[in-house]
């Protein structure tokens, strides 16, 4: 997954499946200079690009650890209490000097990422812990959780993004769309420009042109949004967990919000009109 500054969110997340296994064997692989430092936490094992310290400096990259752990394990205990999910195992976050991070990544996005997650959390480095930077970290750590908690479980797009992109939002105190994204869904609503199920149901989204990822994503997060607005915050863990327990959407769907997903569907775009 990667993350960009966007017109209708504050990071658009897109889920490209890629380099997962290579990526947790190279955790303390080589960075730009050939080394990798680890900082652990309760749930997290971060390795940083020991050539980050050249222009954060050591004092600055090491405030810069202690901020991303931090951010994480915040990040962690929202998750259990909001999604009820709990990760059994340590997390592996890797800080990638900027420059090789766009070098050697860049031919995956079709934009300039600041992080994605593909076995481990990637994130691009930087000397200090940014508004944008912690939503990534937010956002990440709920593909992160689904992976860790339902390994083999292939998700449909709309769950994975939509919750993390729910999550990203609730962590930054953000409840529900905004004017601008509503009026979004509203405009593609009625020109045609929304995405059929089977489109948001694909394993990923990452062979969607740009224009199309960004109605993706804002679409996915109206549908998440509307089952919290419908059941309540309380129910969207009980959602979460009936469907990876059962791997059955449909059945998640009809026991804890009594709808189908053409009922959800219909519920939204009703909404829209």
């Amino acid at each position: 997954m990667a993350s960009r500054s966007g017109p209708l969110a504050a990071a658009l997340i897109v889920a490209f499946g890629l380099l997962g296994s290579a990526d947790r064997a190279s955790a303390q692989g080589r960075g730009a200079d050939g080394r990798f430092e680890t900082r652990t936490s309760a749930h997290f094992a971060l390795h940083q690009d020991v050539d980050i310290d050249e222009y954060g400096g050591f004092h600055g990259s090491r405030r810069f650890e202690q901020e991303v752990l931090g951010e994480l394990e915040r990040a962690y205990d929202s998750l259990e209490q909001m999604l009820g999910m709990r990760p059994s195992r340590r997390l592996d976050i890797i800080i990638d000097d900027p420059g090789l991070f766009d070098q050697r990544f860049a031919a995956l996005f079709r934009f300039r990422a600041a992080g994605f997650y593909s076995g481990v959390i990637r994130v691009r480095g930087d000397t200090q812990l940014t508004v944008d930077l912690a939503r990534v970290l937010h956002h990440e750590l709920v593909h992160a959780a689904f992976d860790a908690v339902a390994p083999s479980l292939i998700l449909p797009a709309w769950i994975n993004e939509g919750t993390a992109e729910w999550f990203e939002a609730r962590a930054a105190g953000k409840r529900g769309l905004s004017q601008r994204e509503h009026a979004a869904l509203r405009y593609w609503a009625a020109n045609g420009g929304l995405l059929t199920l089977a489109a948001l149901s694909q394993p990923t989204f990452s062979r969607m042109s740009g224009p199309e990822a960004q109605v993706a994503y804002v679409q996915s997060y109206a549908m998440i949004d509307y089952l919290v607005r419908k059941g309540g915050e309380r129910n969207l863990p009980r959602f979460l967990d009936e469907l990876l327990r059962s791997r059955n959407l449909d059945r998640a769907l009809k026991r804890v919000y009594r709808m189908d997903l053409r009922g959800l569907e219909a519920g939204l775009l009703g909404e829209l009109r």
